[in-house]
């Protein structure tokens, strides 16, 4: 691959810089050096297009020990953000598509998300629990301006009193300040930003469609004025490029109102590790290497591990001193102060029109 990067097209607002095939097709797609440079035109742009994905379930469970949540919904696939760290990617590799550009452009929506959502909650034997909005894609992503997807979905939990949180890098969230500061004076919603970096040149790079680092602040002081709990969450820490704005990313969201804060090291499953290697040798070659060369200290002498316990964090001696930092920042900036959980006591079941209410209510 390092032979080849100089020859590289990049395309505009775009994070992937290479569209290889997904690893389940028999037939597969690779670059190939033909001859036009950097000097030469480009190509046209890539057009996002958005396919209709009907769902028979919205409320996805997991099991997982390292994440705080075991029900989630995300309206979307893919993501326009572009961000080519994303854990995402590999996920459509199962649809048939590349984890590359054809996840930043080739997006599935789940325009019913609130009816199933609906009649998800209204099922005799539903047990509530803490839902998180957008575990895998962006809720807030540029095509929900107009799909409105998520604000269904949170206009549903808002007529059940169902307790949600929900994270994102747009500046969109800001629209549903509406129906998210009612719920917070109940104690039925948490809003996390990803703010991986406070130079704007390395978020347009990183994190192309994505809102500004100066815009996501801003939407941290908007949900914090409104009584809307927000923590910051500074993932990924990529040792070598942002590590060291872990501070100052802290420092930054506590005086605009975050209330909390969460870290999580890079993370390069399957397609991700060459994808996350050819930005890197196109956008930050001066660094690629001390990037990767500190990334495998953290896991062990590999690109990845996915053990339970270790994934998130990783380890060893600079695994340990990032969260030494993480905490004394957190300390410092008042962002350690324990958030109450979110209320489930207060789910119920709106009686439909026309239908009998309860006396006993």
């Amino acid at each position: 691959m390092d032979g080849f990067t100089s020859q590289i097209q990049v395309v505009r607002g775009r994070g992937a810089r290479s569209n290889a095939s997904g690893r389940y097709e028999r037939e597969t797609r690779e670059a190939f050096e033909d001859g036009w440079t950097a000097e030469d035109d480009e190509p046209r742009q890539i057009t996002t297009t958005v396919t209709a994905e009907k769902a028979k379930l919205i409320i996805s469970r997991n099991d997982s020990p390292d994440i705080g949540f075991s029900a989630s919904i995300n309206p979307y696939r893919g993501c326009e953000h572009g961000c080519i760290y994303c854990y995402a990617r590999p996920a459509h590799a199962y649809m048939g598509l590349s984890p590359g550009l054809d996840f930043e452009t080739k997006l599935f929506a789940k325009p019913d998300a609130a009816r199933l959502l609906e009649a998800e909650l209204s099922k005799p034997r539903y047990v509530p629990e803490v839902i998180h909005i957008g575990g895998n894609t962006d809720p807030y992503q540029p095509q929900e301006r107009s799909l409105r997807i998520t604000r269904g979905v949170i206009e549903v939990l808002s007529r059940f009193d169902h307790p949600f949180s929900i994270i994102s890098k747009s500046a969109l969230v800001q629209r549903d300040i509406d129906l998210m500061a009612p719920m917070a004076a109940k104690n039925l919603v948490r809003v996390a930003i990803s703010v991986t970096t406070l130079d704007r040149k390395l978020a347009r790079s990183m994190e192309p469609r994505a809102a500004t680092p100066e815009k996501r602040i801003e939407t941290i002081r908007r949900l914090a004025d409104a009584g809307v709990p927000t923590v910051v969450m500074f993932a990924p820490c990529i040792p070598g490029l942002n590590d060291h704005e872990m501070e100052a990313v802290l420092e930054r969201c506590a005086q605009a109102g975050a209330v909390g804060a969460g870290y999580v090291t890079l993370r390069l499953p399957l397609e991700i590790a060459d994808l996350f290697q050819e930005w890197l040798n196109t956008d930050q070659p001066d660094r690629a290497t001390k990037v990767m060369s500190l990334l495998r200290q953290m896991r062990g002498g590999r690109t990845y591990d996915s053990q339970w316990g270790k994934r998130m964090k990783g380890e060893g001696p600079l695994a340990a001193l990032n969260a030494k930092r993480f905490r004394t920042a957190k300390a410092r900036y008042g962002l350690d102060r324990p958030l109450p959980p979110l209320d489930i006591g207060l789910f119920r079941v709106p009686p439909k029109a026309g239908g009998q209410m309860d006396l006993f209510k």
